[in-house]
């Protein structure tokens, strides 16, 4: 496994954000959508959307660092509840995305760790997510201890019908 770093993102790193958002994005994602994502990329990663989210105090992002290249990020929602969990007990894991180039390396799985490792040291009770239904992910995520708990339909118009389904998913800390 490569040497992993994941580093606090703020306001100052937005650019840096912003590009290894889109390319990351754009290695596994861009087919889900009927106009290739740019819809998504606009509303999620744009300058302003970004800013928006890092200026969040409930969310959280990191920037993902394997062998010193950066190869993905992943955001969080600190205080989040969800179904018999207050906000103050759980903690939404919203995004983990990387390269093409560094899936299959145990950095995805690093990731879920550094996000237990910090939902611990905030005395959480459960990490949850939403992965889609049609995705590798579900099983990525099963194979790090998350368990389906609900479904989800995303209501993006843009997105392809048949892609619009998604798991919630739960870890108890």
């Amino acid at each position: 496994m490569p040497s992993i770093k994941i580093t606090p993102c703020t306001t100052a790193d937005i650019y840096t954000l912003q590009d290894i958002a889109i390319n990351s994005y754009g290695d596994h994602y861009l087919y889900l959508w009927h106009d290739g994502g740019m819809w998504y990329l606009n509303r999620c990663f744009s300058e302003d959307a970004l800013k928006k989210e890092l200026e969040d105090a409930n969310a959280a992002f990191f920037l993902i660092y394997a062998e010193e290249e950066l190869v993905g990020f992943l955001k969080f929602n600190i205080s989040k509840e969800i179904e018999g969990y207050s906000a103050e007990e759980a903690m939404e894991l919203e995004r983990i995305y990387l390269t093409k180039s560094a899936s299959g390396k145990g950095i995805g799985r690093a990731a879920v760790n550094f996000t237990k490792q910090v939902a611990q040291e905030m005395g959480k009770k459960v990490i949850w997510l939403k992965a889609m239904d049609s995705s590798r992910s579900v099983n990525f995520y099963e194979q790090n201890g998350f368990e389906k708990c609900g479904t989800y339909n995303l209501d993006f118009e843009q997105m392809k019908e048949e892609y619009r389904g998604m798991y919630v998913m739960k870890l108890p800390l």
